[in-house]
């Protein structure tokens, strides 16, 4: 990887600075077209592979495409980075940064109390069915890994139902990274049946207050549910 003369900052970095700050004054928008490398890499004053691995980590990001093709059709576009790729990133962030657990609670109870809230006055019956075919998949003799995937899909559901993309993709990082926490604390403190059958009833208990549209009630028993669930770890 090269670095500038100073050696305190990888030449990428220069680039990379320069298209984001293009992106966030609103210079460069979807759908507009970056200079050429060799203009580029002339422009700032760096090597064309550090143009190059600046543009890998936007590519990775999902913010920008290669284009191959002939005349207008070729050349770098950036495109509207996927709300998927947003939770990527921040669901990689949570999980090697070790956040402590009251930090990871207090970010849920946040998130999937209003979540709930706003679910309750939006969901529509196509996703109250979807939340419950998770609740009868919940329902089946499962283990605590499958029982977890279930899980996170119900409050998927949830988000998704909220209709607040932004809050929805924070709520799906979030819980992403704390899918691994159920099996763990299932094999170091045993007791798997009562604990399975409690989030079954708790789960229940949150579906039948948006089915009734009652947002205060979705927000209390989402908020209590969060809170139960990470008392164990």
């Amino acid at each position: 990887m090269s670095t500038t003369a100073s050696g305190r900052e990888p030449t990428y970095q220069i680039v990379l600075n320069h298209v984001e700050k293009q992106l966030m004054s609103g210079d460069l928008r979807p759908g507009d077209r970056l200079p050429p490398e060799r203009e580029l890499a002339a422009r700032l004053g760096a090597s064309r592979q550090a143009v190059r691995e600046a543009m890998r980590v936007l590519q990775a990001q999902g913010v920008i495409r290669s284009q191959v093709g002939t005349g207008d059709g070729s050349g770098t576009i950036v495109v509207p980075a996927p709300a998927r790729a947003l939770g990527r990133v921040l669901a990689l962030h949570l999980a090697v940064d070790s956040f402590p657990v009251d930090d990871v609670t207090e970010a849920r109870v946040m998130l999937e109390r209003f979540s709930a809230g706003l679910a309750a006055r939006r969901r529509k019956a196509a996703d109250l069915l979807r939340m419950e075919a998770e609740l009868d998949t919940m329902d089946a003799d499962l283990g605590p890994e499958q029982f977890s995937d279930a899980d996170v899909a119900f409050h998927v559901a949830i988000a998704g139902a909220a209709g607040n993309r932004l809050v929805n993709e924070l709520t799906v990082a979030i819980r992403e990274s704390v899918r691994r926490l159920l099996p763990g604390a299932v094999s170091d403190q045993g007791g798997w049946e009562s604990l399975r059958d409690q989030l079954r009833a708790e789960h229940r208990q949150i579906h039948a207050a948006l089915a009734a549209s009652d947002d205060a009630a979705a927000a209390d028993l989402m908020e209590a549910h969060v809170r139960r669930f990470h008392s164990h770890f």
